[in-house]
């Protein structure tokens, strides 16, 4: 298994340091189809660990339905015909419902003919309980009469990896742990002070705030994952437009309040907010 798992690694290394030209021996061995999942940092992605789980978060991936792909890879020699495995739902590892969270359209898949590799895909939905609870649906390969399961036990190799390693896991299953719940992006230029009282640019951050600075000025989530994407010349900016349309909607008679119902506090409105103090007209 060891021996299987470093040849795996050290093609993805040769790949990566020689690039595509150069003409790389294949594994002749057992025939099998494993998962084949990688995440890691943002830097050398080829070196990134394999992993039994991904993070589906639609909070950043920002639609409500999305065709989520999963990559499946082959062990054994390359053929010069098609090839099928099967695919279906694990019930010990999936919480999430059928239909409502997820569609697994089809149970048979194809390797095509001169291929290592595949995708799959799972059809899967943003549901409003996904705001506060995550949701998992459990994938598991089947054998077919073209592949066995290549490794039901897999031993990580962690000083290959760029990433976050799990030493051991099952590599025929596969889990996608679905959830919508919006957590402080990294960069949030605001804070709570003493009494609760919110201060900073943008004061506590809320899905409440993110859902205003997305329909009114078209901000995403995303767009607050780095300072690449968000200087502190843009969020400025950002609370200059953002203190005009509150004050504007307050004086309309049309207030934004947060869950709590208090005003909605940003940039420089002229009202304090104290959170869970509502807000009394």
């Amino acid at each position: 298994m060891k021996r299987i798992l470093t040849y795996i690694v050290c093609l993805h290394l040769l790949v990566f340091f020689s690039g595509c030209e150069k003409e790389i021996m294949s594994y002749k061995g057992r025939e099998g189809v494993y998962f084949a999942v990688q995440s890691g940092n943002e830097f050398l992605p080829n070196l990134w660990p394999f992993m039994p789980y991904s993070d589906v978060q639609f909070t950043r991936i920002a639609k409500d339905e999305v065709d989520y792909i999963v990559k499946v890879m082959i062990t054994g020699p390359v053929k010069d015909y098609d090839r099928t495995f099967g695919v279906v739902i694990n019930p010990d590892s999936t919480t999430a419902v059928a239909g409502q969270h997820y569609t697994l359209e089809k149970e048979l898949w194809t390797v095509p003919a001169g291929a290592i590799s595949t995708n799959i895909t799972v059809k899967l939905k943003r549901t409003p309980d996904l705001q506060v609870t995550m949701k998992a649906v459990g994938l598991r390969l089947v054998a077919t009469q073209d592949f066995s399961l290549s490794f039901p036990e897999w031993d990580a190799i962690p000083e290959y990896s760029a990433g976050v390693v799990v030493p051991e896991f099952d590599a025929s299953l596969h889990t996608l742990r679905l959830n919508d719940i919006m957590v402080r992006p990294v960069v949030w230029s605001g804070s709570i002070q003493a009494g609760n009282r919110e201060s900073g640019l943008f004061g506590i951050f809320s899905r409440q705030k993110m859902d205003f600075l997305s329909q009114y000025l078209g901000l995403k989530y995303e767009d607050f994952a780095s300072t690449a994407t968000m200087p502190m010349a843009r969020q400025l900016l950002i609370g200059s437009d953002a203190t005009a349309i509150l004050v504007r909607l307050k004086d309309a008679g049309t207030p934004v309040l947060e869950a709590d119902g208090r005003l909605m506090w940003m940039g420089s409105v002229p009202w304090t907010s104290y959170i869970g103090v509502p807000y009394t007209p």
